[in-house]
């Protein structure tokens, strides 16, 4: 399974966990999680941010599953919205993934607070690689 949101990290990861699943003919899970934040359904903020969602969701699965038909594996696209931790680790365990793939944070906050990676690797319920 890898995880995606369009960051050049994250694509990154995608063409690494695409390039393991042809390698171990197997199946790949892309996952985009879209944060909601907090304010968002107050003032009409949720019909526009549901369609920006639709629309960043419809892009990453185009350039995915091309992408992944190019070096003919066979892959799901899946978009959710919440919490990445938790959303990540709610589909790796629905889908008995073998590892879970990210790219590397690029927010210098991250480096305090902990980034997505480094949670991730602290839950310890897969094999996570985290590509730069």
């Amino acid at each position: 399974m890898v995880g995606v949101d369009g960051s050049r990290t994250s694509l990154r990861a995608a063409a690494y966990a695409a390039g393991l699943a042809r390698r171990q003919r197997s199946r790949l899970l892309v996952v985009y999680v879209a944060r909601v934040p907090a304010g968002a359904a107050a003032a009409g903020g949720a019909a526009v941010m549901s369609e920006t969602f639709e629309q960043v969701a419809g892009e990453l699965e185009q350039l995915m599953l091309s992408r992944i038909a190019e070096i003919g594996i066979t892959a799901e696209f899946r978009s959710v919205r919440g919490d990445a931790l938790a959303e990540l680790t709610r589909i790796a365990a629905q889908a008995h993934a073998d590892a879970v793939v990210v790219g590397a944070s690029e927010h210098l906050g991250h480096r305090i607070v902990g980034s997505l990676a480094t949670r991730l690797v602290r839950a310890g319920k897969w094999p996570v690689i985290v590509v730069p």
